[in-house]
């Protein structure tokens, strides 16, 4: 079984952004609402890494109770402030707040997520500028490690906007990373492991810890393990220890897909700003 480690491809998109930012300066706003705890950590390594390759980070941190007006008038600030690269709103929000309207809220164009429906749209178009960094972490890896999703069978499971939909569109579309015949797969999906053992690839993205069985994976497949959850003191994800005895690849947790999440992000920005000068 090959372990499909994250860090070496993270380093080298991390190398290409810090070669640009030497040139070019680059700023990442993120905004953070509330103290949930995970998404403080998750924003405190965006921050970090951040500043290791050369990019300015603005954090925005708000209290748990600010009002959708207050979010949405520190958007339209940040919107048009020229030295502003790229903003994300790290999720979840506060129960009060529409996540929709507050990414809608972003300008398209510093959408460092790709979360605004008009990027969503390109992506289903097969024409995106960029992509969910997440995703695209995904794709990187399997590129890394000369695994071509062409002509396979994968099998999603989990269809939330920040990986699985937007995973689905890439892995289908006609482009040198995709062209896979793509199962999306849910909590509403009945016999689940009948679909998952079908496939070759099967991406994990279920937000439930250590439960997914090897059952479920045909001996050899390539297992992409999103999930991150801390489970008595150790950071386990969403497959069980088992998958490991009858995977072909699969990638740890921690160090498989997290290293590329933020790395990704911070390789939008590049995109973000090249699509940016092009327009001026």
């Amino acid at each position: 079984m090959k372990w499909l480690k994250g860090a070496p491809v993270a380093q080298k998109i991390l190398a290409e952004v810090a070669e640009y930012a030497q040139r070019v300066p680059l700023r990442l706003d993120i905004v953070l609402v509330g103290h949930h705890e995970p998404s403080q950590i998750y924003v405190s390594h965006k921050l970090r890494q951040a500043e290791k390759v050369g990019i300015k980070a603005v954090l925005h941190h708000l209290p748990a109770q600010a009002s959708r007006t207050e979010v949405l008038e520190l958007l339209a600030h940040l919107n048009h402030t020229p030295e502003v690269t790229g903003v994300i709103v790290q999720l979840p929000l506060p129960g009060h707040l529409s996540e929709n309207e507050i990414l809608e809220a972003i300008a398209p164009e510093k959408d460092a997520d790709g979360l605004h429906p008009y990027n969503l749209g390109l992506l289903a178009q097969g024409r995106p500028r960029w992509a969910p960094a997440t995703p695209w972490g995904i794709v990187e890896l399997l590129q890394h490690y000369g695994y071509t999703p062409s002509g396979k069978h994968v099998v999603i499971v989990g269809r939330g906007r920040l990986v699985g939909t937007p995973l689905a569109l890439l892995l289908s579309r006609p482009a040198s990373y995709g062209n896979a015949t793509v199962t999306l797969c849910h909590s509403q999906t009945p016999d689940l492991l009948a679909h998952t053992r079908q496939a070759d690839l099967v991406v994990l993205a279920m937000g439930q810890p250590a439960t997914f069985p090897a059952e479920g994976i045909k001996p050899g497949a390539v297992v992409i393990d999103v999930g991150i959850h801390r489970v008595e003191g150790k950071l386990v994800g969403d497959a069980a220890p088992s998958v490991a005895e009858v995977a072909g690849a699969l990638t740890p947790v921690p160090g498989g897909v997290g290293p590329l999440t933020v790395a990704c992000l911070l390789s939008n920005l590049v995109r973000l700003h090249r699509s940016q000068s092009r327009s001026q």
